[in-house]
């Protein structure tokens, strides 16, 4: 995340300067300073070095089994499985993204480029350039892009756009929401496709482009040459959904439902991580089906820090937060993907517009 991704923009109002908006700006440098003290920022190598290697290891145990198993319906489980460890892949990939591996930069870029296009078959620079942006503005009309109008209406001004026969299941979107999730892994590998082939700038184009289509090219092919077609066919399409399950399914519950902010809203950088995010509580299995991203506020507030240590800094930035009188959301798993439904068939009624926090009217609305 950028340093200037909490400075006023060009369409938005310059904050006044005041004790009580100084005040707030210092809020997140006295709680860094503390997380940093903590030594809770440190890589974790052997963590992340077995955690990778376990995770390639399934990957060749579960291609090993398809070439063993042949032309059986019982492919189809590992078709499931084989989804299970390309999101361990992609969510290794989002933290080599953040920094969170390596204490190299160069190390890390590389390491997620390999992980995201050359096994997960997903754009790295498309999916960094996009969600770079969500961090810096998490919920925030016309800067979050995972807010941006497409097939659901997240915010109350799509909403209202949205006529006749359109309107009428946008007003009834949350019951559709998670079949949608089941065509997020085909939508993630078109849109990764579509904009490297765009004309512009791809980082490292030489390298990401050719490895990207070939991945996903030997794929196919693999499952052509290895299964018959009706068993390659419906292999495809269980992996597809199941791995659109599993990524839509971690990302989803972490924002959505949470306040909206207006597109000249100006607010300091620890109430937009904190007041937009949602932590979801759960145990290991939760951990790994969420690669981490249950941890949502941490992870904001602090994207470089290693997986592992978001669950021992959760504690000093919930009192932190007490003390501050910030609001600290956090629910059970199945209640937040109620809350998504809930908010997703009532946009109107639930958005909280006007936008409110602590001093805002200090923080230059």
């Amino acid at each position: 995340m950028s340093a200037s991704s909490d400075r006023p923009t060009a369409t938005g109002p310059a904050p006044r300067t005041s004790a009580a908006t100084r005040s707030v700006a210092r809020d997140y440098s006295v709680l860094a300073k503390i997380v940093r003290e903590s030594g809770l920022l440190r890589r974790r190598y052997t963590y992340y070095w077995l955690r990778m290697i376990l995770t390639l290891a399934a990957l060749v145990g579960v291609w090993t089994a398809i070439v063993v198993v042949g032309d059986s319906w019982w492919q189809l489980a590992l078709a499931a499985a084989l989804s299970l460890v390309l999101a361990q892949l992609a969510f290794l990939g989002h933290d080599s993204a953040h920094r969170q591996i390596f204490r190299s930069r160069a190390w890390n870029d590389w390491t997620a480029r390999v992980l995201a296009n050359g096994l997960v078959g997903l754009s790295h620079a498309w999916w960094t350039a996009k969600h770079d942006a969500h961090h810096a503005a998490p919920n925030q009309e016309g800067h979050d892009p995972d807010i941006k109008p497409g097939v659901i209406a997240f915010t109350p001004a799509v909403l209202a756009s949205r006529r006749g026969w359109r309107g009428w299941l946008a007003r009834r979107q949350g019951w559709y929401f998670f079949p949608l999730l089941a065509l997020e892994g085909l939508h993630l590998h078109v849109s990764s496709v579509r904009s490297v082939l765009r004309r512009g700038r791809v980082p490292h184009r030489g390298v990401e482009v050719p490895v990207l289509l070939a991945r996903l090219v030997l794929y196919l092919v693999a499952l052509g040459l290895l299964l018959p077609p009706a068993v390659a066919g419906a292999f495809l399409a269980v992996q597809l959904v199941v791995f659109g399950i599993l990524l839509g399914g971690a990302f989803a519950p972490n924002h959505k439902g949470m306040p909206i902010v207006p597109a000249t809203a100006d607010v300091d950088f620890l109430r937009r991580q904190v007041l937009m995010s949602r932590n979801i509580r759960g145990n290991a299995v939760v951990d790994l089906l969420m690669g981490g991203l249950n941890r949502q506020v941490e992870h904001h507030l602090f994207p470089s820090m290693p997986r592992p240590n978001l669950k021992r800094v959760q504690p000093l930035v919930r009192e932190y937060c007490s003390q501050l009188g910030v609001t600290y959301t956090e629910v059970g798993f199945f209640a937040s993907y109620r809350i998504v439904v809930g908010y997703l068939n009532d946009v109107q009624g639930r958005a909280r517009d006007p936008f409110t926090c602590p001093l805002a009217a200090d923080l230059g609305r």
